[in-house]
This record gives structure tokens, C-alpha cells and sequence, in this order.
């Protein structure tokens, strides 16, 4: 048995790609779905403690936002990679590319 092989039956992950749009949309779904069921229990929490009313007012105000977060968490996909891509700084001066002892001829 040579030592690539393993025992179980499991893939390896050959590569840097990044997970599929579908896998990122399920997970930012279930990001949302469970920061929006956590307003219900805050407001039910608010009623609970209302005689105390400074702290009825602290988890009102905690779920105030979550609605607003909830949505940027769903909208936001994770940042493209950099790539180092080889551009033009152009460092040259054009008099200098219009040169005529550089022109190249087609004999064809």
C-alpha cells in the first residue's frame, strides 16, 4: 500500500476553490433565518422582564437592528481573490514607443 492511499473513503480537498454559489446562498439563508428567529424570543423576553423596565428596554433595543443585520449578513458574499495580474504601469513616455528605429516591417 503505498502512502497516498487512506483508509476510509472520505474526498481530499485537492484545491483553493471556493465553495459553490449555492453552498455560500444556503449558508447566508440559514444565517438569516436564524438571526430573524431571534427577535421573537427577544420581544417575548421583553414582555417577561417588563417590570423591570430598564432592562425591557435594553432587549428591545438589542433586537431593534437585527432585521437590518440579518439582511446584510444574507446580501453579503464573501470578497473575490486578489490575483496578481501583470498590468502596463506605463513608465515609458509614448515619444519613446513612437520611436522609428523600433518599427518592425512585415516582409509578407
Amino acid at each position: 500500500m503505498s502512502g497516498f492511499q487512506r483508509g476510509d473513503d472520505t474526498p481530499v480537498l485537492i484545491t483553493e476553490a471556493e465553495p459553490s454559489y449555492d453552498d455560500q446562498q444556503a449558508a447566508r439563508r440559514k444565517k438569516y433565518a436564524l438571526m430573524m428567529s431571534l427577535r421573537i424570543p427577544c420581544l417575548i423576553a421583553a414582555v417577561m422582564v417588563y417590570p423591570i423596565w430598564w432592562l425591557s428596554l435594553i432587549i428591545i433595543a438589542v433586537s431593534i437592528p437585527l432585521p437590518w443585520m440579518a439582511v446584510l449578513v444574507a446580501n453579503d458574499r464573501p470578497p473575490r481573490k486578489n490575483e496578481n495580474v501583470r498590468r502596463f504601469r506605463g513608465s515609458r513616455s509614448s515619444r519613446e514607443l513612437d520611436d522609428p528605429a523600433h518599427w518592425v516591417v512585415d516582409s509578407r
